[in-house]
């Protein structure tokens, strides 16, 4: 599922013009914040870490994470001793349902 994912562009300049627009809506980033640029922290390789864009108004979006597929705990392949029923990736979808209620 990554390899489809992964950002490119015709040029620089259309990258920078995403990223200039603040439409650069998730990236991958390694352990200290940093745009991750190489695997395994950016699994596609995708410029800049780039893992999801939007649309100009915001209210589009393309991702190439797949929260849906481990929402669950019980889906993920590692994880925090404590870290209850729910993976770090519902808390997107808890956001996008109070932004939108």
């Amino acid at each position: 599922a990554h390899g489809e994912g992964r950002a490119e562009f015709a040029s620089i300049e259309q990258q920078a013009a995403l990223a200039r627009a603040s439409q650069l809506a998730f990236r991958f980033v390694d352990g200290y914040g940093r745009p991750a640029v190489t695997y395994p922290a950016n699994p596609n390789g995708s410029p800049l870490g780039i893992a999801a864009v939007t649309n100009t108004d915001g209210r589009v979006l393309l991702t190439m994470p797949h929260p849906e597929r481990s929402w669950r705990v019980a889906q993920n392949s590692w994880h925090p001793p404590a870290a209850g029923e729910f993976s770090g990736w519902m808390r997107l979808f808890r956001n996008a349902r109070r932004f939108t209620a």
